[in-house]
């Protein structure tokens, strides 16, 4: 895992709490006051993600967050009081003559987390998605506002082509440790349902959604994901992963290929860990008594096997509040957009956005891990 990717997956997961506050809610903020001073404004469209529910289980409904109201019930939500403890850790932490950047990001990430368990959300990430939601809903007055919440967003169904994909994604990170020999065990449910949806889809979504709002008062929500219409199981992803790789085998380094076999799965993270200590950790502890006795003599085996216990805890801390998701969300809204669509057979080819289009097996082995392949790995 190159550190570009490293840093896509632990920026997402644990965000420093000062810098995702100022992009995903106060940014929102901006972007509505800069809105309301455009003259001919027709419509807000602003992107959040599903999981603004956090690990709330059942079906999640295309509704709005309130201002101030908590997953868990937890009283003292206010996005000005949050404004003020980071205000306040930062200046603590400025004063500390001891404090290094790499501690106040530390520090930061830190505060994040617990502010978002707090009040029942499972990261930072989430935690300031849904503040962001609930000022536009406060502040939005009679602008015509629309909220897209798409879900885990993968490689591209159609447009511009088959795979594409820029950068890493989450889900890929699955597709990479596992196809370059890394991930050979794992924790989740075989029987969960992973909500999926290509990119090319959101984007249709988002352009159908302004077409259908332009110039009318309004605060819609629409999902745009799979877990209803199409529901994708976690163990359909592994064996996509498994018979793509079998048939078509990383090259490595030196130019052999990276055999690979049927991961296992953990169901609960309890077997998850005793499984990871006695397989990953016992050894690693052990290459490394002998590697510092024998002079670096096993150095290549240490690192080796530290690279792929790393990636994996990365993996797992990034993933672990989804692996068990009972969460399905509700897509009636987005369906009557559909609808629209549908109604005129040119628009329906151009604008697709139907996830029971999608065969999930071919489309992971023929699109999605060939395009991971050619445009993440490398």
């Amino acid at each position: 895992m190159s550190p570009y990717q490293h840093a896509y997956l632990t920026s997402w997961l644990s965000c420093r709490y000062d810098v995702a506050f100022a992009l995903n809610t106060l940014g929102a903020k901006n972007v509505l006051n800069f809105a309301a001073k455009c003259i001919n404004i027709k419509l807000l469209l602003h992107v959040s993600t599903a999981y603004v529910a956090g690990e709330t289980p059942g079906l999640i409904l295309e509704t709005p967050h309130q201002m101030g109201e908590a997953l868990n019930s937890a009283p003292g939500l206010n996005i000005n009081t949050e404004k003020k403890i980071i205000e306040e850790k930062l200046k603590e932490l400025s004063s500390d003559e001891t404090a290094t950047d790499k501690s106040i990001t530390l520090a930061m990430k830190d505060l994040g987390i617990q502010r978002a368990n707090k009040f029942g959300w499972p990261n930072t990430y989430v935690f300031t998605k849904a503040l962001g939601e609930m000022i536009l809903g406060q502040l939005k007055g009679n602008m015509p506002l629309v909220i897209l919440r798409p879900t885990i967003i993968t490689s591209t169904y159609k447009e511009p082509f088959p795979g594409w994909i820029e950068g890493i994604r989450t889900i890929d990170s699955l597709a990479i440790g596992y196809g370059k020999g890394r991930l050979a065990c794992f924790l989740g449910d075989p029987e969960s349902i992973i909500d999926a949806i290509p990119a090319d889809m959101v984007v249709n979504a988002m352009i159908v959604a302004m077409a259908a709002h332009a110039n009318q008062p309004c605060e819609t929500i629409y999902h745009v994901g799979s877990s209803v219409s199409n529901p994708l199981k976690y163990k359909s992803i592994q064996e996509s992963g498994y018979n793509y790789f079998s048939r078509h085998p990383w090259i490595n380094k030196d130019g052999k290929p990276v055999i690979v076999g049927k991961i296992k799965v953990l169901n609960s993270m309890d077997s998850f860990q005793r499984y990871f200590s006695l397989r990953y950790m016992l050894p690693l502890q052990g290459l490394q008594v002998v590697n510092s006795a024998l002079c670096h003599a096993f150095n290549g085996a240490y690192t080796d096997l530290k690279r792929k216990t790393s990636f994996v805890l990365r993996v797992v801390e990034l993933y672990k509040p989804y692996l068990f998701s009972k969460s399905f969300y509700d897509d009636m809204n987005t369906e009557k957009l559909r609808q629209l669509v549908r109604s005129n057979d040119v628009e329906a080819n151009m604008f697709y956005f139907d996830p029971k289009t999608i065969k999930w097996d071919v489309y992971f082995e023929h699109i999605h891990i060939p395009g991971a392949v050619k445009h993440v790995f490398k």
